[in-house]
């Protein structure tokens, strides 16, 4: 293959792991697909050295960042759970590639299908028939003492301020637009996206929040106050959280999971919403309600609904008024999932 070829030549990126054997075959199939449509699939290092070792298939594929660049490749199929979305997200961050989730997990909130349609969506992916749709990721920054930026990184779901020790609590201040808003004694702080609002942030009883809404949470973790409830914020608000120099210890910033840094006392996390949103491939559109009920396993029994069916949910329709007082309907098909960017996290 020349220069040329290899230039035009479609690359998609497949993420998957090698510690689970439905896993490995799963990613066989979707490889050997892509080869067979003229794409070109593409693996991080790890990944491709991980499953090289359990299968000769993958030993000669394109590798992430050494054969391809990240800006050349158009698509992630993602096999896994949430945590492997998430890396995903991680890998193609300084590209555009929108992020197909697989479900291999068990909840797969993030994911757009299950495994048993793994064939079609690749072909879907083939034939470029899917939707993206962004989420709004942070901004997270971390600055000292004397205000200087010592670390910033991004996130998905959320950024989350934490004790490092378990016997020590965290002193902080809350502070939204520069404006202190309260202080306490806490495990912890975390700021949530609409996509993480199911995640860490649902766990510590903060709000789930609909993926068409722009906004973040901030929820407070095992508080000592009586004013530590959840908040939710605008997008155009920063929120910054403050270890306070009284506080007996340091913090921790976890950035979905994934990305931490040591907090000494003084240090200030300053949040917000990134320019860069995160990009999802959508290939059903689908109700965000259905997604909460299917994935929680919510009960639904004895709703009658206003068409008398439970199989299938009414079409949402707008009414339009133009200037002369007529009126138009605008029928809509649902929403997205948690990430037009925003996040799967529907």
């Amino acid at each position: 293959m020349n220069n040329a070829d290899a230039h035009a030549q479609r690359s998609i990126l497949v993420v998957a792991h090698a510690h689970r054997n439905d896993t490995v075959l799963a990613a066989e199939r979707v490889v050997a697909a892509l080869r067979g449509a003229g794409a070109r699939p593409v693996l991080s290092v790890e990944d491709r050295d991980e499953l090289a070792a359990v299968s000769p298939l993958f030993a000669d594929i394109a590798v992430l960042g050494t054969d391809v660049p990240v800006a050349d490749i158009e698509l992630a199929i993602v096999l896994g759970g949430d945590g492997t979305i998430l890396r995903a997200a991680e890998l193609v961050r300084d590209g555009r590639a929108p992020v197909l989730g697989i479900n291999m997990g068990h909840v797969g909130f993030l994911a757009e299908i299950e495994r048993d349609d793994m064939d079609d969506a690749v072909r879907r992916v083939i034939a470029r028939d899917y939707d993206v749709e962004e989420r709004l990721a942070l901004q997270v920054r971390v600055k000292d003492a004397a205000d200087e930026v010592i670390y910033e990184t991004w996130a998905l779901n959320e950024a989350t301020v934490e004790k490092a020790s378990r016997e020590r609590m965290l002193e902080v201040v809350i502070e939204v637009d520069g404006r202190p808003l309260s202080s306490f004694g806490c495990d912890g702080v975390v700021v949530s996206t609409p996509t993480g609002s199911t995640a860490y942030n649902f766990s510590a009883g903060g709000p789930v929040i609909w993926p068409t809404v722009q906004a973040i949470a901030v929820v407070p973790l095992s508080a000592h106050a009586l004013f530590a409830k959840p908040l939710v914020v605008g997008p155009e608000h920063s929120v910054a959280i403050e270890v306070l120099e009284r506080t007996n210890g340091t913090g921790i910033l976890w950035c979905d999971g994934r990305r931490s840094h040591e907090l000494p006392p003084g240090a200030r996390v300053v949040v917000r919403r990134s320019e860069r949103p995160v990009r999802l491939a959508r290939l059903h559109p689908a109700q965000f309600t259905d997604r909460l009920v299917r994935k929680f396993r919510l009960p639904v029994d004895g709703w009658r609904g206003p068409m008398a069916s439970t199989s299938v949910l009414p079409v949402v329709t707008a009414v339009q008024t133009d200037a002369a007082g007529s009126a138009s309907v605008d029928g809509h098909g649902s929403a997205s999932d948690g990430a037009r960017a925003t996040g799967e996290q529907a």
